[in-house]
C-alpha cells in the first residue's frame, strides 16, 4: 500500500484549519476536491478517519492516530528535502573535528558558535583526544579534521600551521623542587611527575618522549586535572603556558629551573583530508578555527 502524501497534507490541514471548507481555502481547491482526497485515503487505509454522523465532522480515534502518523512522514519529507536542497549547495551532512585537549578550547568553542550563528546546517561532531589519541581517533573515526599538536603528515593529509603556543614545566610554589636554585635531571626521576593519559588504543608506541624516566608518574585524565594535582603539590609536569598564565604571575605556581630547559614551544596543526576534498562546511570551520586560534588569549 502506498501512502499518499498529498493527501496526509489534505489531513494536516484540515486538523490545522479546524474545517473541510477551511482547509479548502487555505490549499486554493475546492472542497469537494479536499472531500474527495479524504475519501481516497481512508478507501487506501480501509479506516474512517472521520465521524460524520454529526453536523461537523470529527476525527475517529483512527484517524486521531494516522494523522499523528502522517504528521511525522510530513515531518520527515520536509527534512528530507531539506537536506537535499542542503546538499546541492554544497554543506556536508555531517563533520567530524578531532581536538587535542592540550589547546585553548574557548576559540574552538567561539569558532563553532559562529558556524550555528551562520546557520550552517551540517551536523558538527567534536571530539577532544590526547596525544597519540587525537590522530588515532581521527583515522579510526574516518574524521575530516582535527586540530593537534603532533601527527605522523601523509600524503593524503593537507596541514596548516597555527600560532606557536608555549609549554611550561612547573610545579606548585610549596614543592621541594621549587627551593631548588637548579633542577638535574635526578632530582626531577626522584620526584612524583604528573602526564596526561595518552587516549590512543594502540600498543606498542613509543612512551611520551617528554617523560623524564623517573619511576612515579601519575597519569591523569586531562590537563585541568593534571594542573589542579601540581597546584596542590602532588608532584611536576608541563602544562600549556595560557592555563596556568594567571598562577605563574601571582606565584602560586613556578617554571622550574631545569638544567634541560623548563619551556618549548609548539606549533599545533589543523589538518583536513584531500579526500574526498573539504565541503562547504569543512572550509568554513577551517578558516575560523584558524582566525579564532590566531586571535591573542584574554
Amino acid at each position: 500500500m502506498r501512502i499518499d502524501l498529498d493527501a496526509l497534507e489534505v489531513l494536516d490541514c484540515i486538523l490545522r484549519e479546524g474545517s473541510f471548507a477551511a482547509a479548502a481555502t487555505r490549499l486554493h481547491k475546492a472542497q469537494s476536491a479536499v472531500s474527495y482526497q479524504v475519501r481516497k485515503l481512508e478507501d487506501a487505509l480501509g479506516l474512517a478517519l472521520f465521524d460524520r454522523s454529526q453536523h461537523r465532522a470529527r476525527l475517529t480515534d483512527a484517524g486521531q492516530r494516522i494523522w499523528r502518523e502522517g504528521r511525522a512522514l510530513l515531518d520527515q519529507a520536509e527534512r528530507l528535502a531539506r537536506t537535499a536542497e542542503e546538499l546541492r549547495q554544497g554543506w556536508e551532512g555531517e563533520l567530524a573535528l578531532v581536538v587535542d585537549g592540550i589547546l585553548p578550547q574557548a576559540p574552538i568553542m567561539a569558532a563553532l558558535k559562529q558556524m550555528a550563528d551562520e546557520g550552517v546546517p551540517t551536523r558538527i561532531q567534536v571530539k577532544v583526544e590526547y596525544r597519540r589519541g587525537v590522530q588515532w581517533r581521527f583515522e579510526q573515526d574516518q574524521a575530516q579534521m582535527m586540530l593537534v599538536k603532533d601527527y605522523r603528515p601523509e600524503a593524503s593529509l593537507e596541514a596548516t600551521a597555527l600560532p606557536a603556543y608555549e609549554a611550561v614545566l612547573c610545579a606548585a610554589r610549596e614543592h621541594p623542587l621549587a627551593a631548588l636554585a637548579a633542577v638535574s635531571l635526578m632530582d626531577l626521576r626522584q620526584a612524583v611527575e604528573l602526564s596526561v593519559h595518552d587516549s590512543a588504543r594502540e600498543a606498542g608506541e613509543p612512551r611520551d618522549k617528554r617523560l623524564f624516566g623517573g619511576d612515579r608518574v601519575f597519569f591523569m585524565s586531562d590537563f585541568h586535572n593534571k594542573k589542579a594535582a601540581i597546584a596542590m603539590g602532588l608532584g611536576f609536569g608541563w602544562l600549556p603556558e595560557f592555563l596556568v598564565r594567571e598562577e605563574l604571575a601571582q606565584g602560586a605556581l613556578i617554571v622550574l629551573p631545569f638544567e634541560g630547559g623548563g619551556r618549548y614551544a609548539f606549533t599545533p596543526q589543523l589538518v583536513l583530508r584531500r579526500e574526498p576534498a573539504p565541503g562547504r562546511a569543512a572550509r568554513r570551520l577551517r578558516d575560523l578555527l584558524v582566525a579564532h586560534l590566531a586571535m591573542p588569549e584574554g
